[in-house]
């Protein structure tokens, strides 16, 4: 495939799961709920777990949602972040209430004395801390210093924290640079990829809606994985978090870093479409969320040409007017009602699954 990796990334262990190494590239997303409150953050975790999301990050913005970790953590099962600005204390906090990771940004949390509070709460729970720079609040002498905000200055910026962090004796980290400049978010992601081992947590930040923040998100994650740079994921949209799931895994499929699971394809509408393909498409990629088959199952609109273009499908349907057609390896098996073809895919699914 030509993808490349990068060499000696340190191991680092968040709950149950690990990044680095060479380990599997794993997928991240963020609850929007309002962390304190438990059920709405709870089911929202549990839906993003079931949609193929390995580690979630959570708000705490407040006292009362860092002890609302307590009970989120009992209740599911993926490795839980805490996402920390300003506070040292909710740091801490978080992690006495069962955060199997912290986000913070050294140069808000506040004084030396602040910082080594919490770095001795992680190291006492052997806890990992994400280093996040944003390209959004780029230190002023930086901005100054590169004539504007710079790859150069971002990459400057984290290790100078990175720094912070080891001279104070803590070495259990993960590094997170972002901006939602495209071509600067890979420019800093190809600099700091030679200068550190620490894995990296890559994303494009504030990418957008789901449109125009899917497309950012595949120029950039895609070119920055192709060169083997980027040890877990978030892509970062404007919208339901399951749709950040849900293209993660497209694009690590895309790549070939990721197997398993169906893969969707469908033909672009055209005169000869007598059906609505682009209802019926988006049902089955829903359709598909929880069907655990390493297949590829197409969508055409035109029941004549339908059959030869989805001969390289596992498994796919075609309509026209009023019915439509089940296909397997590019061979008609049986004629469905318009209405019942999506119901009909999925017993073929069902049964194929076992």
């Amino acid at each position: 495939m030509g993808i490349k990796m990068r060499e000696n990334t340190k191991i680092i262990h968040i709950g149950n799961k690990v990044i680095g190494g060479g380990n599997p590239i794993l997928i991240q997303s963020m609850t929007n709920t309002k962390t304190e409150d438990v059920q709405a953050t709870v089911k929202q975790i549990l839906d993003l777990e079931a949609a193929g999301c390995e580690i979630i990050r959570s708000a705490v913005p407040t006292l009362e949602a860092a002890k609302a970790f307590h009970e989120i953590k009992k209740q599911i099962h993926i490795p839980l972040v805490a996402d920390i600005h300003f506070d040292y204390r909710l740091a801490i906090a978080a992690m006495e209430n069962g955060a199997d990771k912290i986000r913070i940004n050294p140069g808000n949390i506040g004084s030396t004395d602040k910082l080594n509070a919490v770095i001795k709460e992680a190291r006492d729970r052997n806890i990992p801390i994400r280093v996040g720079v944003n390209s959004g609040s780029l230190e002023k002498e930086l901005v100054l210093k590169y004539q504007g905000v710079t790859a150069e200055g971002l990459v400057e910026s984290a290790l100078d924290k990175v720094h912070i962090i080891e001279d104070l004796g803590y070495d259990n980290l993960v590094i997170s640079i972002k901006s939602s400049d495209v071509l600067m978010c890979i420019k800093a992601h190809e600099l700091i990829a030679k200068q550190t081992v620490y894995p990296l947590h890559v994303g494009i930040t504030e990418a957008g809606t789901v449109t125009s923040g899917n497309i950012k998100s595949a120029v950039g994650l895609g070119i920055m994985l192709y060169e083997g740079i980027g040890d877990t994921i978030r892509v970062s949209l404007t919208g339901n978090p399951l749709e950040e799931v849900k293209s993660a895994k497209i694009i690590l499929k895309t790549l070939g870093l990721r197997k398993g699971g169906v893969e969707l394809v469908s033909c672009p509408t055209c005169g000869r479409t007598q059906i609505d393909l682009i209802k019926l498409a988006s049902d089955v990629e829903d359709m598909i969320q929880d069907i655990n088959l390493d297949i590829k199952v197409a969508v055409m609109g035109c029941a004549v040409n339908g059959p030869g273009e989805a001969k390289e499908a596992d498994i796919g349907i075609a309509g026209g007017r009023g019915e439509g057609i089940l296909i397997k390896k590019g061979e008609i098996i049986r004629k469905v009602p318009e209405q019942e073809l999506l119901t009909a895919l999925r017993e073929e699914l069902l049964h194929m699954q076992g």
